[in-house]
């Protein structure tokens, strides 16, 4: 079994305005950075197109519908003062979709050992009946609930370390104990949630950092308060919500993570999935808006997925 890497070029059709940190060229940075010769080995799938249905899994059907309609026929249109939407967005957000039930399926099924997911439009910030923070659907919870109803997955850990805290992922398994969330993010910072005595039903685990905090204070974060509550949690599959806006170059944040940081916290992850979910994990772009930061961030975070 190897590492397999999702994405699709229908994931560059969601348009944002001229200027907007989450643009196509994401994508283009990372699509360049994995094609050097050390990713040879990657098994590259093309995304596949989701049944509308699936969104249901973790949004309602008003949220759905809503976001639907938005679609412009041509140009733009904002849901927010962040969030906009063009002719290929929808197509976009069922690949991003699309691509996250794939990647669970093939760890379950053992067709891969591990998966990240090189899709856009993003969506830790996505609530149940919400779009925003740049977010249409949240694919990370759509597919941990997807381990749960195909795969009988009795508990999942999700793991978010983007800058900015997962407002939708918290709002959507605020009472569901057979999820733990935990959230490393700058506070404070868009959007305002993520306090530490934000705890759900005991399973969402926050750890707000100052502006400043570095790679040793996200290593100590994650060595405190997020590692020992996914032990103790026993997953049996492990979902990383990676966004790489916590590296030092980011425009939108205040954080100074490395590339090397986001690679230590990967092994200790990719340990954890070996200890205790049979390997099986799986790994979706959120943020992450400098293209030189993004490119060296994901390399360091697949090529230490592809050593599992």
């Amino acid at each position: 079994m190897t590492t397999r890497l999702y994405a699709h070029s229908a994931c560059l059709e969601h348009l944002t305005p001229p200027g907007h940190p989450e643009r196509p060229d994401r994508l283009r940075a990372i699509e360049k950075v994995l094609a050097h010769d050390a990713f040879a080995e990657l098994e590259r799938v093309e995304a596949p197109l989701a049944d509308e249905s699936a969104i249901l899994l973790a949004h309602t059907e008003r949220h759905l519908l809503r976001v639907k309609a938005a679609i412009p026929t041509d140009g733009l249109a904002r849901l927010d003062a962040d969030t906009t939407v063009s002719p290929g967005s929808w197509e976009a957000a069922l690949r991003a979709v699309g691509a996250a039930l794939a990647a669970v399926d093939d760890v379950f099924t053992g067709r891969a050992r591990n998966a990240f997911v090189a899709t856009r439009p993003p969506g830790h910030h996505a609530e149940k009946e919400r779009a925003m923070g740049f977010c249409l659907f949240n694919n990370a919870a759509i597919a941990a609930r997807h381990a749960q109803r195909t795969h009988g997955a009795e508990r999942v850990a999700i793991i978010d370390w983007d800058v900015h805290h997962g407002n939708g992922t918290q709002d959507i398994f605020w009472d569901d104990p057979d999820v733990l969330y935990c959230s490393t993010h700058q506070m404070p910072l868009y959007p305002g949630s993520g306090a530490a005595n934000e705890t759900g039903a005991g399973n969402i685990v926050n750890v707000p950092l100052p502006p400043g905090a570095n790679g040793d204070d996200f290593r100590e974060a994650l060595e405190e308060s997020v590692l020992p509550r996914v032990e103790a949690f026993g997953p049996d599959f492990i979902i990383i919500s990676a966004g790489f806006d916590a590296h030092h170059r980011d425009p939108l944040a205040e954080l100074s993570f490395s590339e090397q940081d986001f690679a230590w916290a990967t092994d200790k992850l990719r340990e954890c999935a070996g200890s205790r979910a049979e390997n099986r994990l799986v790994s979706l772009l959120e943020g992450g808006y400098d293209l030189e930061g993004l490119a060296l961030s994901v390399a360091a975070h697949v090529g230490r997925l592809m050593k599992g």
